[in-house]
């Protein structure tokens, strides 16, 4: 039985250390905001925060989250760059199929909560690990602009 910490509340598993956060998430925990994108780390759909720093759940091990905290897209609006961002998804209509937008919107909370004021560069270097098969990637990077204003 593992104990892990997921948006503030403790949440007892009983899964095996090894298995992928992601589907911990999904399937056992039932946060199903959180997508499964390719599997290997390259796509960004799968990301949450783990103790304030983005990760890719699809590869990280359920164990690597044991006392500490998860935070995924159910609660990234809890705080104040989620909430900025996600207003501004809303504000500018960013979403197109949506797929990819959770893992699009943790990454974008995760800049700005490092750097509230990045440059347009910045903000298309960090945003360029999450994939996005629509190709929003002109509305996303918009949206983290304006994002980046109402701080």
């Amino acid at each position: 039985m593992l104990t892990l910490t997921i948006n503030g509340n403790a949440h007892d598993v009983d899964v095996a250390g090894d298995m992928p956060l992601l589907w911990v998430l999904r399937d056992v925990v039932g946060l199903t905001g959180t997508k499964f994108g390719c599997g290997i780390s390259a796509c960004g759909a799968c990301t949450v925060h783990l103790d304030g720093q983005p990760i890719r759940s699809c590869i990280t091990p359920v164990a690597a989250g044991v006392g500490k905290q998860i935070t995924t897209i159910e609660a990234i609006g809890d705080t104040p760059a989620g909430k900025r961002v996600q207003q501004a998804w809303l504000d500018l209509e960013v979403v197109q199929c949506g797929y990819c937008q959770s893992g699009q919107i943790m990454s974008a909370a995760d800049l700005l909560s490092q750097k509230p004021k990045p440059t347009r560069a910045e903000i298309v270097a960090h945003m360029s690990t999450n994939i996005c098969r629509c190709g929003t990637y002109q509305r996303i990077v918009r949206a983290v602009e304006r994002a980046a204003r109402e701080s």
